[in-house]
């Protein structure tokens, strides 16, 4: 996994070489910053620099043929060392990695390895992806995905041993905020106080929500949105798109590159979202409160975590029909899909209603990651809408 792999970023790429460079390596640096941006690629790409053989701290034997200078001004992992290898496939055995799961049964001691060649072959087929995609990958689209307090055990057996290639080794941790309690005061120590040449790369979506005493331990690397030229010239060179269509869907990915790709992809989940979105205003104007509780049990039976995701697309999909409103098209991200939707609902969102109406999504979403009944919260959001639709 090369640098130039990732899209744009090109600061980031810089300072994470200087510390590589400097010889000046933070034992935790966590990537932050919206999703899509690129932090999960940047983070692989700074783990196989960091393993990369001549990468390595040189030998004085080394050093005597000025092996180190050469070393120091590479720019990318080498590609051609054993170690290079190993990473190809995803399976240097001094990387690790660490992923949010579900447990199939509430007993089982579920850890991240039981999915790891479900994980290997997602980075092999592309390294920009989201919790979404990744449900699908491990067949879960239902389900709630954590780490589990069997991850810290795991990870303390795996550091307590010697590195297998002598040199450095990497933990990438996706999406530490999915950390049960329990796992991350047990992983708390290992991050402060890690094993020799041990460095841990989290990847957040969510900093914040991170663990107060974690996200004191790391040094965050701030991961800026990509611009609309940087995805459409990914589009066009990596998809072979058209310049003028690539363009349409770099401005309506909002500067993420994953959000381009599922857009892309005929099938995704927001196809769903949107015609659930549509029915629901639909039979709300017009008041059938017996297709509405129909509606209410489709919705209710996607599962939590794509209930919530859906909820935030509806948010958003409020959001552009009351800007539609003002005719300044610049300021608009939709599908063309999305857009003929507008030309006849924007109308009916104005600011008599926006507030109200992005209130009860909003508590929607609360209360189905509270695990409310689902069915009871999108009949009680349906009625509702009834009355926001006419006032």
């Amino acid at each position: 996994m090369n640098f130039s792999e990732v899209i744009g970023q090109e600061r980031t790429k810089e300072h994470l070489r200087q510390m590589v460079r400097e010889d000046k390596i933070p034992h935790a640096l966590m990537f932050c910053g919206p999703s899509g941006a690129g932090k999960l690629p940047l983070a692989l790409a700074f783990a196989s620099y960091l393993l990369c053989e001549r990468q390595q701290p040189a030998s004085h034997e080394a050093s005597m043929f000025g092996d180190i200078q050469e070393a120091d001004s590479l720019p990318e992992p080498c590609g051609q060392c054993a170690a290079c290898r190993m990473i190809a496939d995803w399976a240097h055995p001094d990387l690790h990695f660490s992923f949010p799961v579900y447990k199939k049964k509430s007993t089982d001691a579920t850890v991240s390895d039981d999915y790891l060649p479900q994980w290997r072959e997602q980075l092999k087929q592309d390294v920009y992806f989201d919790t979404e995609i990744w449900l699908s990958d491990i067949k879960a689209e239902n389900q709630q995905i954590m780490h589990y307090v069997h991850e810290s055990d795991a990870l303390q057996r795996k550091l307590a041993l010697k590195a297998s290639q002598g040199g450095r080794r990497v933990v990438v941790l996706w999406l530490p905020e999915r950390m049960k309690v329990e796992m991350a005061n047990k992983l708390l120590k290992l991050i402060e106080e890690p094993p020799s040449h041990t460095h841990f790369l989290l990847v957040s979506e969510d900093a914040d929500n991170v663990l107060g005493t974690i996200q004191s331990r790391v040094q965050r690397i701030q991961v800026p949105a990509l611009s609309e030229d940087e995805i459409r010239q990914a589009l066009v060179e990596r998809h072979g798109m058209q310049e003028e269509e690539a363009q349409s869907l770099a401005h309506v990915a909002q500067g993420s590159y994953t959000e381009a790709i599922k857009r892309l992809q005929s099938g995704s989940e927001e196809q769903m979202f949107f015609d659930l979105f549509v029915q629901l205003m639909r039979l709300s104007y017009t008041r059938q409160i017996k297709p509405l509780r129909e509606w209410s049990y489709v919705a209710s039976d996607l599962g939590r975590e794509r209930q919530k995701r859906m909820l935030d697309y509806w948010q958003r999909l409020l959001r552009e029909n009351f800007i539609y409103n003002f005719h300044r098209r610049e300021l608009n991200y939709q599908t063309k899909e999305e857009q003929n939707f507008s030309t006849r609902f924007a109308p009916y969102i104005n600011e008599k209603n926006v507030m109200g109406m992005m209130d009860e999504l909003s508590d929607a979403q609360r209360d189905i990651a509270q695990n409310v009944n689902a069915r009871m919260v999108f009949f009680d959001l349906a009625l509702k809408t009834i009355i926001y639709l006419k006032a």
